[in-house]
């Protein structure tokens, strides 16, 4: 019986929140792996920025607006979608964002902002392309989690709870859409190095060193630390892997 592939040659990749950092990182090693790739997040223009590297690697790319916090946005991606391609066989909730604030300092937008893209909208989308995976017994779920699903951390209370949330809604979707082929995973950084977060990292000393110093690789992560375990839950490779935080940590959560 010869190894499974890892190999996504034919498939159609969908990244929300596809024109950051850990975004197009998504988008290019999809497409390097033989994907074709939907770049979706609210400014269409950044989006198309990354289809059209995409392109320059011989795949096919489409750029599409989204706000994965409202139903009626994330149903018309999901039409234009389906239209232009048929079918999603990766979903890569990537969305997100952080308030980096104290708990107290905190207002209700704020925590329902990062609620709302990180964890609700997770659902949403996955609420919106689960059906024609359903269809075709077939299909791949990958969630951004991280490790302050499982850590506390300070100034980041909504952002550690919309992860815990999307760390138990992986495991109660897998369970659910297993039985129709579906695998549904995350993966759970630690601190990676992006553009989002980038003044954070270079101001807010007290907080990283934190997370540096318990880093068994002493460093912090970069956008290209993640390729790896992005394609493998999106390949064959991983056909019997469902249900799993991926941790890609640099070793924190050994410590």
């Amino acid at each position: 019986m010869p190894f499974p592939s890892f190999r996504l040659d034919g498939q159609v990749a969908l990244v929300t929140g596809g024109n950051g950092g850990l975004g197009s990182l998504g988008c290019r090693a999809f497409a390097e792996a033989g994907a074709d790739v939907v770049v979706a997040a609210p400014d269409a223009a950044r989006c198309e920025v990354v289809a059209q590297e995409v392109r320059a690697m011989g795949r096919r790319a489409l750029a599409v607006a989204v706000d994965v916090t409202k139903r009626v946005s994330v149903d018309a991606m999901t039409a234009r979608v389906l239209d232009a391609f048929g079918r999603v066989d990766i979903l890569f909730n990537n969305a997100g964002v952080i308030s980096p604030k104290t708990m107290i300092d905190l207002d209700d937008a704020d925590w329902h902002h990062v609620m709302d893209v990180s964890a609700t909208g997770t659902w949403q989308c996955c609420r919106a392309l689960a059906p024609q995976m359903i269809a075709r017994k077939a299909g791949r779920i990958i969630n951004m989690g991280s490790i302050l699903s499982s850590h506390g951390i300070a100034n980041r209370a909504p952002y550690c709870a919309a992860k815990a949330a999307v760390a138990n809604l992986t495991r109660a979707m897998a369970v659910e859409l297993g039985p129709h082929g579906i695998n549904v995973n995350a993966v759970a950084p630690t601190v990676i190095v992006t553009d989002l977060n980038r003044h954070l990292v270079d101001h807010q000393p007290q907080v990283y060193g934190t997370v540096l110093a318990r880093m068994p690789l002493g460093r912090l992560g970069q956008p290209e630390d993640l390729a790896g375990a992005l394609v493998f839950l999106a390949s064959p490779a991983s056909a019997f892997i469902t249900g799993q935080i991926l941790h890609v940590d640099g070793g924190f959560g050994a410590t």
